[in-house]
């Protein structure tokens, strides 16, 4: 087999640039699905469940995308023309989800609508965002993986500084946060139009940039003969002879996830009757709006403490006690959430939030990809996106139950999301590095 050349730092960089625009993206997703729903009227106690059909999507798209890839090859690549689809479809739904309130439509109507437009919008950001995992897990040698999968985190977190910090900037210069009951105010809409056309520029800044291995130099870096091009590459036969790697990753994976959606869905609550005291279910109150917003800022400051700490995992020797660190520092971010009622200490809880963050977006794939064979990588990967996904959908599922045992309190949940990911930290040592 030979081996893969050294990629320059500039090399790397383009891999994975076009993702900061997706992340824009994902990261207006994130902040602002459940003020949305809120907005259009959803209840609280029923609030997770809107988040079942994001990883639902995902988990049904990204195996496929993998499999599909990695029998394709064309003039515009292997992996890029799902990232062109994917960046496509996500800016036509972009302009069209915060608008959901806007149409003159019923409550339920347009909860509906808001719905359908969800899952379009994840099933399009899930596969213009696999091939960028994909891409460095062909080109990258295992020496780089690391460091290459570092600045992919580094890209993906500036995106999402930029797509939390989108409404309060816009609110800023004088849009309004404010709408009528049931309409989504201007600042959340013209984030999502702004995020839209950054997207677009990058997806196409990476397709024009970088020119992926033709089939001939990808068998031979790969070691990959004809008789493996022939293998039986059905999913669910891959998924039975997956190294025991991707299992004890995926266990990891299951703690830190669950912890994460309960962030997304329940820090706009959790800080607003935390901080604010004000009742999360008064969505149309200045201060819930103002809280909102704060949280933008909140996510956006974990955001930055991913950045910074992204540039400090490639300094940890051993890649799995960076890992277990980065973990451990996330879980406390969470649970001190519950004893801070200022919202400018909290930035101190996101910034260690945005390490364990950080992390959760290098670590497990380049521990993963260092134990793949090259012929099969992107369908792993896109089955390893389901320890993602199931997390997250276990998580949801559970959301109504958890807030009522813990009395109703969405700050609560972030405790929860604590003690989860501290629990992924603890399994961490048990992962088998090697192919």
């Amino acid at each position: 087999m030979m081996n893969k050349p050294n990629l320059s730092f500039w090399q790397i960089w383009n891999l994975s640039f076009g993702f900061f625009g997706v992340q824009i993206a994902y990261a207006l997703q994130s902040a602002n699905i459940s003020r949305i729903f809120a907005t259009l009227g959803a209840d609280p106690h029923s609030l997770s469940y809107f988040w079942i059909l994001p990883p639902l999507m995902g988990m049904i798209v990204q195996p496929l995308v993998g499999k599909w890839s990695d029998k394709t090859w064309c003039r515009w690549g292997r992996r890029k023309p799902y990232l062109y689809v994917g960046a496509l479809v996500a800016v036509l739904v972009m302009a069209l989800l915060p608008n959901s309130g806007s149409l003159n439509l019923t409550v339920k109507a347009a909860m509906s609508f808001g719905l359908v437009m969800l899952m379009l919008l994840d099933t399009s950001i899930n596969m213009a965002m696999q091939p960028f995992k994909m891409m460095v897990g062909d080109m990258v040698n295992e020496e780089q993986k690391a460091k290459a999968y570092s600045v992919q985190s580094m890209l993906c977190n500036a995106g999402s500084l930029v797509g939390y910090l989108f409404p309060y900037f816009f609110t800023w210069i004088g849009i309004s946060n404010i709408a009528p009951e049931g309409v989504i105010p201007d600042s959340v809409t013209y984030s999502f139009y702004a995020g839209a056309a950054i997207m677009i520029f990058c997806v196409l800044y990476t397709g024009f940039t970088v020119t992926e291995m033709p089939p001939q130099q990808y068998a031979q870096f790969h070691n990959i003969s004809e008789e493996d091009k022939s293998e039986n590459t059905n999913l669910i036969y891959l998924l039975f002879h997956a190294p025991k790697a991707f299992w004890q990753i995926g266990l990891v994976q299951f703690f830190c996830w669950f912890a994460f959606l309960y962030m997304w869905n329940y820090t706009t609550g959790g800080i607003a009757e935390n901080v604010w005291g004000v009742d999360p279910m008064n969505t149309t109150s200045k201060e819930y709006q103002n809280a909102a917003d704060w949280v933008g800022v909140l996510f956006a400051v974990q955001a930055i403490g991913s950045i910074l700490w992204a540039m400090v995992l490639p300094l940890f020797k051993k890649i799995k006690v960076g890992y277990s660190v980065s973990l451990v520092l996330g879980a406390l971010g969470f649970i001190s959430t519950y004893f801070i009622h200022d919202q400018y200490t909290l930035f101190v809880s996101f910034l260690l939030i945005g390490c364990g963050w950080a992390a959760m977006l290098a670590m497990p794939f380049a521990l993963l990809t260092n134990a793949l064979s090259g012929n099969s990588i992107g369908a792993y990967l896109g089955l390893f996106n389901c320890t993602i996904c199931l997390p997250q959908i276990a998580a949801a599922l559970l959301g109504g139950v958890i807030l009522s045992v813990v009395g109703s309190s969405q700050i609560m949940m972030l405790v929860v999301a604590g003690v989860s990911i501290l629990l992924g930290a603890l399994t961490v040592p048990f992962i088998k590095e090697k192919r």
